[in-house]
């Protein structure tokens, strides 16, 4: 699965992954804004790195958890959708806005196979990326540090480092500047 090859979604010790994992998600759904440190210790149990220190704002999905691997301080706004068949790579300090989806599997175009099997590209996600509100980040994607993805954006391809895309399909509207970068970094801090 990992590995991007086909796989049988419904492989017994796959469904039961996905089952424990949905259930720590519906814990963390259920949750209360008091319930800080009940949630960090959920998040340690669902993600494969990066527990310790990300912030999950209720309701967020994922099918394995243990696929996602973040960097330091990464923020999921409300409703955040992460299907992990395989590696998804997200960088410090990186947010990811309310509504986004971050997608890895895909399914074949032959149909008799598509109804027993799928498989997956992986997504990298660099450090100081903000994925805005609603934006759907497809199989296979990378997108640089530094970037801004605009709300509502389909990224179907690859976003260099640095710049401001937006769209459907997203594309590179401009780059950030010096400026905006200086300025965002010590913002971050």
């Amino acid at each position: 699965m990992l590995s991007g090859e086909l796989y049988d979604v419904m492989d017994p010790s796959l469904v039961e992954q996905r089952n424990r994992i949905r259930g720590l998600c519906q814990k963390i759904n259920s949750s209360s804004e008091a319930d800080q440190d009940l949630r960090r210790s959920l998040c340690q149990h669902i993600f494969g790195k990066g527990g310790d220190t990300v912030s999950v704002q209720p309701p967020f999905f994922c099918d394995y958890g243990s696929n996602i691997e973040l960097g330091m301080h990464v923020v999921f706004n409300f409703n955040c959708i992460v299907l992990d068949c395989c590696r998804v790579r997200i960088g410090d300090h990186g947010l990811v806005g309310p509504g986004v989806q971050i997608l890895t599997p895909m399914h074949p175009f032959n149909a008799a196979l598509r109804r027993k099997q799928l498989y997956g590209k992986p997504v990298e996600i660099g450090s100081d990326v903000w994925v805005g509100a609603g934006a759907i980040i497809l199989p296979g994607v990378t997108i640089g540090s530094g970037t801004v993805i605009g709300a509502g954006s389909v990224v179907t391809r690859d976003i260099p480092a640095g710049v401001f895309a937006a769209g459907n399909p997203c594309r590179v509207i401009r780059e950030i500047s010096a400026d905006e970068r200086e300025n965002y970094s010590s913002d971050s801090n």
